[in-house]
């Protein structure tokens, strides 16, 4: 491969083609469609048309009289599947995760209660309250009947195993550094270019602390690591045995040693400013990304300048890709550029702006470092072969900004090779973060010039106190959203251009995972002007079990493909989850006081309408 004159300890092998960037061109790039005849034989591909800007009228709008609107203080359709008993759990649980002193001291009174109680009847007492309200059962047996149940009233369930370690912060702590620091690093911690923000520290080491309602997984070895592959194949297996169109869920950090991640990670951000770098020589570092088409032939005269490489070498780069056959290239163009290679850890490579030159990003890889490379991304692909097998859709979680350019870059390449006749794969935004726009439009850029189906969950975002509090500390840029009012307008800002995208072409999909109730009716608002039907599957929406059910069951009554998070796991093994939900949570519960207000009135009216003994009919 030519690539190999550019970068000598390089060898050839399959393509990686990587998408890191800002934003995407309202008309897509239409020289691409030329060019790709060329490249790709025998591969679908969407034709570039212009997109309609956003402020744009609809002309396919749903007719007034045929526009579906939600109540959500219908409290009968609300809680029509919950049983009194089931209501009165709810409140009882709202209110004493409200109170602080409990939930600060939540972990010592349920070692408590153990204590007095015993086991057996500790753990009556736990799926009578906080356990039974969150979690659906000890296993796959056991969640079917909850299942079933939310199916009958329209809401599906993404699966998640939600058993977690019960560490020590000390041992947590330790497992962390053993995990994400190289043997080179150990031997000469000051001999490489790393970055402050993608190494390890000590102090945030613990990555369990200041996150919400997200499942934390810490390296011991490669036999766990295919162990936890084996549960989440059963999660998906799960979820095709519970529905037709099931979802599940799994994270990378589960699947083998983060070292990688953040190195991969650090590797995508190097490379992404060599790009911006190599458009202000050309005067385009203003403009935005996708539009910054770099003129082939400075570009080349800029690299030979900086001696990345000889002219022939450079020439040959460019001409073994097939790219700027239109004279210019873009940051897609660019990141096709890099390739994976035989060894996994080549790809660890990265430019110095200062010497012009391609550095190691480590100095020397053990080979057992090189099989733990390799075998995560083995149980990736596993993964999304046994969810293609089993008509699931895999979800891949969000991971610290520190690990999520590596995410985020291996779920593309699964939805590059799985999503190419429906949307298997799901990648996560998180719009606390202030560059969440930039990735979902690229990404969808990227789909469209590819033609394959682009899937995205839209989340707030799960570690916003941590990350906040780790950049501040090591010293870089705080990464989130300056408030809560600017993660909101993010939010809209990428539902509302996905949304665009399914208008556009139908082969987006979305998954609106949201417990706030104007962005539901934000987004149905949005469906109604641009004539999305919910029969068409390619917008979803998802919230936690046990929480807005307001929200959750008027939109399944109403045909809208909508899912609960669905934790399950033995009780004592769930416990650590629980525990820092309820601490995590607890700002959530104080501000639930209309999802309360709503349970005390449906109670109210079965009471006066003498539904006393209620029970769902389903």
């Amino acid at each position: 491969m030519a690539y190999t004159g550019f970068l000598s300890a390089l060898r050839s092998g399959r393509k990686l083609h990587i998408s890191r960037g800002r934003c995407r061109s309202t008309v897509a790039s239409t020289k691409r469609r030329e060019e790709k005849e060329q490249q790709l034989e025998g591969c679908t591909l969407v034709e570039a048309v212009p997109v309609e800007l956003i402020s744009q009228t609809h002309k396919d709008a749903i007719a007034p009289e045929n526009q579906i609107h939600i109540d959500f203080d219908n409290t009968q359709e609300a809680y029509k599947s919950k049983g009194n008993m089931e209501l009165l759990r709810s409140l009882l649980v709202f209110k004493l995760c409200a109170v602080d002193v409990l939930v600060e001291k939540n972990k010592e009174l349920m070692e408590l209660s153990k204590r007095l109680l015993g086991q057996r009847m500790f753990e009556r007492l736990m799926k009578m309250t906080f356990y039974g309200q969150f979690v659906a059962g000890e296993d796959h047996n056991s969640i079917k009947p909850l299942i079933e149940k939310n199916r009958a009233f329209g809401v599906g369930a993404v699966l998640d195993y939600s058993v977690e370690e019960d560490l020590t912060q000390e041992e947590a702590e330790k497992k962390e550094m053993d995990s994400c620091v190289s043997e080179a690093e150990k031997e000469s911690p000051d001999a490489d270019h790393r970055e402050k923000k993608y190494k390890a520290h000590r102090q945030f080491g613990d990555r369990r602390g200041g996150v919400i309602s997200a499942r934390t997984y810490f390296y011991a070895d490669e036999a766990k690591c295919d162990n936890q592959m084996e549960t989440f194949i059963n999660c998906i297996k799960a979820s095709g045995g519970a529905s037709a169109d099931g979802f599940s869920a799994i994270k990378m950090t589960a699947l083998g040693r983060p070292q990688f991640l953040l190195q991969f990670s650090e590797v995508l951000v190097k490379w992404r400013r060599f790009f911006n770098f190599l458009a202000a020589l050309q005067g385009k570092s203003e403009m935005m990304v996708l539009e910054q088409k770099l003129e082939l032939d400075q570009l080349k005269e800029n690299l030979i300048k900086l001696g990345v490489g000889s002219k022939d070498d450079i020439e040959n780069w460019f001409n073994g890709e097939k790219l700027g056959l239109s004279g210019t290239i873009d940051l897609l163009d660019w990141n096709s550029l890099i390739n994976d290679t035989t060894k996994i850890s080549n790809l660890l490579m990265v430019p110095n702006l200062e010497t012009g030159q391609l550095e190691p990003l480590l100095n020397r890889f053990t080979a057992e470092e090189e099989r733990q490379m390799k075998r995560m991304l083995q149980r990736v692909d596993i993964l999304a072969n046994y969810a293609l097998d089993n008509g699931v859709r895999l979800m891949v979680d969000a991971e610290q900004t520190y690990f999520q350019p590596a995410i985020s870059r291996l779920t593309l390449e699964m939805q590059r090779k799985f999503n190419r006749e429906k949307p298997v794969i799901f990648n996560t935004y998180q719009c606390y973060l202030k560059e969440a726009y930039d990735n979902v439009t690229v990404d969808v850029e990227l789909s469209r010039r590819e033609g394959w189906y682009f899937g995205a969950k839209l989340v707030r975002g799960a570690y916003m106190y941590q990350e906040r509090a780790r950049a501040k500390e090591i010293g870089y840029e705080d990464p989130i959203n300056p408030d809560y009012e600017a993660t909101n307008r993010m939010y809209h800002k990428c539902l509302e251009y996905v949304l665009e995208e399914i208008e556009h072409s139908r082969t987006a999909n979305v998954m609106v995972a949201t417990h706030n109730e104007d962005t539901v009716k934000f987004t149905l608002e949005k469906m109604n002007k641009m004539g999305l039907s919910p029969t068409e599957n390619k917008v979803y929406f998802g919230q936690l079990l046990g929480m807005c059910d307001q929200i959750s069951f008027p939109l399944g009554q109403a045909g809208f493909p909508v899912y609960k998070y669905v934790p399950y796991g033995p009780v004592n093994e769930v416990i650590p989850y629980l525990s820092r939900r309820a601490q995590e949570n607890r700002g959530f519960m104080k501000g639930s006081q209309r999802e309360r207000s709503l349970l005390w009135k449906e109670l109210t009216r079965r009471v006066l309408c003498g539904q006393i003994f209620y029970k769902p009919v389903y």
